[in-house]
């Protein structure tokens, strides 16, 4: 017991944490101010619909209390919204202020009638038509109206609000594994996001990778190029501290990206040959399994394939003719690899199959 009550201080004293309420109007001041940010970027990830907004507005208006805004305090001073976004975003778009990611005015939101506020319907907070205008004493309201702000002092460890950030966006159904984790890259910094979303889409990269339209709308391929470059990454004595694959993925990506060290330029130089050479070895078949008996490749894409393939063509130093008789060679031969099979064989935890088959993928094409 005395173990785990020196693990929970320890921890407790690297997040300092503060909380009061706040106005709405005080809220306003502080994002017209350009002392909140809200990370439009977030907005290509998940979006409201503008019934969800109006309903927003409505409960506000109503006076139901809304969940906490969770905020980190930079060096500068601003606060980061960890959680919140839409609701912010909402009520600025609502007052006709919220800037996109290129600091343009977006359209001023235009409410939707709702369950208990039908007379809504077509309502601005400011319009050249009284009647389509909130009226001046139930804006006034509107803006005295408190949200609970929790804020992550800048003494806490740097990576706690990432951390918090990836404990309120999962275990639930909002965002997916790697919707959750583009956000933590645009937390990070935006241009890693542009970055992997680039990589994402090189024409060589999709030909080798057929995904389903479904994958595809969970942001697999994003996914995918952000494997290969964590696995090129990660330590052995690190992968040694986790029991999921998934969590290794999340954790280890913010220590590459917020490595000051980390090369773009040469790992999307790598990325491209990797991929320039499988498209034009097997194309769509690169990451499939080998049928010896039908002579083919089939079935969807293999991770396992991926991970002894992609990873270790990345490590190879060969000619362009060795790599692709290589890519061939052990492309058909993984079918019946007994060492393959064990280890990627029902039951082999992911991690462990990860941890097992870069390296035999790095041995494989040196």
């Amino acid at each position: 017991m005395k173990k785990i009550e020196k693990e929970i201080d320890q921890n407790r004293r690297k997040i300092h944490t503060d909380a009061y309420p706040m106005s709405i109007g005080e809220i306003i001041n502080l994002y017209r101010d350009k002392e909140i940010d809200i990370h439009p970027e977030f907005q290509r990830i998940y979006r409201w619909t503008d019934s969800q907004k109006s309903k927003l507005i409505e409960s506000i208006l109503l006076g139901i209390p809304l969940p906490s805004i969770f905020v980190a305090q930079r060096d500068d001073g601003v606060w980061d919204v960890v959680d919140g976004l839409q609701r912010l975003s909402t009520i600025f778009s609502f007052l006709g202020i919220f800037e996109d990611e290129n600091k343009k005015i977006v359209p001023p939101l235009k409410l939707i009638g709702t369950e208990y506020i039908p007379s809504l319907e077509g309502i601005y907070w400011s319009h050249s038509n009284p009647e389509n205008e909130i009226p001046a004493e139930i804006k006034r309201a509107f803006k005295r109206e408190k949200i609970d702000v929790k804020i992550i002092k800048k003494e806490s460890d740097e990576n706690a609000k990432y951390e918090l950030f990836q404990r309120l966006n999962t275990g639930g159904s909002r965002l997916s594994e790697q919707e959750v984790r583009n956000c933590l890259l645009i937390m990070i910094d935006h241009k890693i996001y542009d970055w992997i979303k680039k990589l994402s889409e090189n024409e060589h990269f999709r030909s080798c990778l057929p995904l389903t339209i479904k994958q595809e709308q969970e942001q697999a391929y994003m996914e995918i190029v952000l494997r290969f470059v964590v696995y090129r990454h990660v330590k052995q004595d690190q992968i040694k501290k986790y029991t999921d694959l998934t969590e290794l993925l999340t954790d280890a990506m913010k220590t590459v990206f917020l490595d000051e060290n980390f090369d773009k330029d040469a790992e999307e130089e790598i990325f491209n040959k990797v991929f320039m050479l499988l498209d034009d070895t097997l194309q769509d078949n690169s990451f499939k399994k080998y049928s010896v008996e039908k002579a083919k490749y089939l079935g969807p894409f293999s991770l396992s394939i991926f991970e002894v393939i992609a990873i270790g063509l990345s490590y190879s130093y060969k000619s362009d003719t060795e790599l692709k008789d290589l890519i061939n060679k052990t492309s058909k031969n993984l079918s019946n690899d007994e060492y393959f099979i064990d280890n990627t064989k029902y039951g082999t935890r992911s991690i462990n199959r990860f941890s097992v088959l870069v390296k035999y993928g790095k041995e494989k094409f040196n």
